[in-house]
């Protein structure tokens, strides 16, 4: 079942890293709502998009992607792998979604980020790094600490009758 539920965990981090390629596909002025606000007002001031775009885009990222996120872990355990309980269900959804935040930590951030000009926004490139360390320590206590929170809401959603 562990296997099982680590893969679960990589399809969901596959799942954001499609997001995030759709989202920088006609670059990555697309994504500019999950910069520093530093690089958010390069952007508008260089004319590469608008307070009002960039607030667009915001929502709808949060509007598709945090149920479609929900969506898939619940999906995942309680329906195809069965979970009964909070237990069953905690422990999977902290693993799925814990495999998900890795990936997200060492594969976008880290290296597709942090390492390749994919990311990277013409006239911006003095605010790099555009995660920096502070920024860093923030996702991965998120990460650690968040994702165990939201797996045991889930899990306590779940099993409230």
């Amino acid at each position: 079942m562990l296997l099982q539920v680590i893969l679960e965990g990589l399809g969901l981090g596959a799942l954001l890293v499609l997001v995030c390629a759709v989202g920088i596909c006609k670059g990555a002025v697309g994504m500019v709502h999950l910069y520093s606000p530093a690089v958010q007002q390069r952007c508008v001031k260089l004319g590469l998009t608008t307070h009002e775009k960039i607030k667009r885009n915001s929502l709808i990222f949060k509007a598709v992607c945090i149920p479609g996120y929900i969506a898939y872990v619940l999906v995942c355990v309680y329906g195809i792998n069965g979970a009964k309980g909070f237990v069953q269900g905690f422990w999977q959804l902290l693993v799925i979604l814990s495999v998900m935040n890795l990936m997200d930590r060492l594969l976008v951030d880290g290296y597709w980020v942090g390492h390749t000009n994919a990311w990277t926004i013409l006239g911006t490139e003095d605010l790099k790094p555009y995660i920096t360390a502070k920024d860093k320590q923030k996702k991965w206590l998120f990460g650690t600490v968040g994702m165990a929170v939201i797996a045991a809401a889930l899990a306590t959603m779940m099993t409230v009758q």
